[in-house]
């Protein structure tokens, strides 16, 4: 599964603004904001390709890039973002 940059960022505490401007300030990202080495990040970044039909110039395609979720905690530590460690959960099946 694949999220948006708006999503990413509110899971690492930013705007997507931000990321965007912090992922290309890393080189990850290029100017048209696409993956700027896809074959490395592969697994982290996807890119999807979208079509829409315009009167005035035909059949137009456009590029989003995406996280993947294994992208997401690659993205943290690539950007130095802490991430807070969840609160430990009692096991329910604990009896004792």
């Amino acid at each position: 599964m694949s999220n948006s940059f708006k999503y990413t960022a509110q899971r690492l505490g930013l705007g997507h603004r931000d990321l965007m401007k912090r992922m290309r300030t890393a080189g990850l990202l290029d100017n048209f904001n696409l993956p700027s080495n896809p074959e490395m990040t592969k697994h982290y970044l996807v890119t999807r390709e979208n079509k829409f039909y315009s009167d005035e110039k035909g059949w137009r395609f456009t590029r989003t890039t995406r996280v993947t979720d294994a992208g997401i905690p690659w993205l943290a530590r690539k950007l130095g973002i802490e991430q807070p460690m969840p609160e430990p959960q009692a096991d329910p099946r604990d009896v004792a």
